[in-house]
């Protein structure tokens, strides 16, 4: 298996409601390892660098308006295939398609105020980590467990 990294977004819906730790354990639970992290209230220019491919598009502006409207917790998370199992763990876009035992659809009740993000892709999730974090701010570690996790 390929140890990846990704990016994930608690949006501000989601720190609202008080969801952080509920979904950091959940990573953590599952064995992913959080590299980097922090709280910030996204810019209009970082929101529009990180959502460019919606440009022109109907949803573009109230997007912007969301991801800007308050606090949200940005990381980097790393772990085997880790941007599939992030992805898988998020559930579908839509909460009411959303699978229960996945963060949308556990928490999620409306697609507009979508509780998080995580990358699509190993190239998205560079781009999207380089948007938030330098180099500088993401830790290489080893946690305890690696060997068990991992069998190294």
């Amino acid at each position: 298996m390929a140890r990846e990294r990704t990016f994930a977004l608690i949006k501000p819906y989601g720190v609202q409601r008080g969801l952080i730790g509920e979904i950091l354990s959940r990573f953590e639970a599952k064995g992913l390892k959080i590299v980097a992290m922090k709280t910030l209230v996204v810019s209009e220019d970082l929101a529009k660098s990180y959502y460019s491919e919606h440009i022109g598009k109907p949803f573009f502006e109230p997007l912007i308006h969301y991801i800007t409207s308050g606090p949200s917790v940005a990381m980097v998370l790393e772990g085997d295939e880790a941007v599939k199992v992030v992805r898988k763990m998020m559930g579908k876009t839509s909460p009411t398609e959303a699978d229960p035992g996945t963060i949308r659809g556990d928490f999620g009740l409306q697609i507009g105020r979508n509780i998080i993000h995580g990358s699509d892709s190993l190239t998205s999730a560079e781009r999207e980590i380089s948007l938030f974090f330098e180099a500088n701010e993401i830790v290489d570690f080893e946690r305890i467990d690696e060997q068990w996790l991992y069998g190294e």
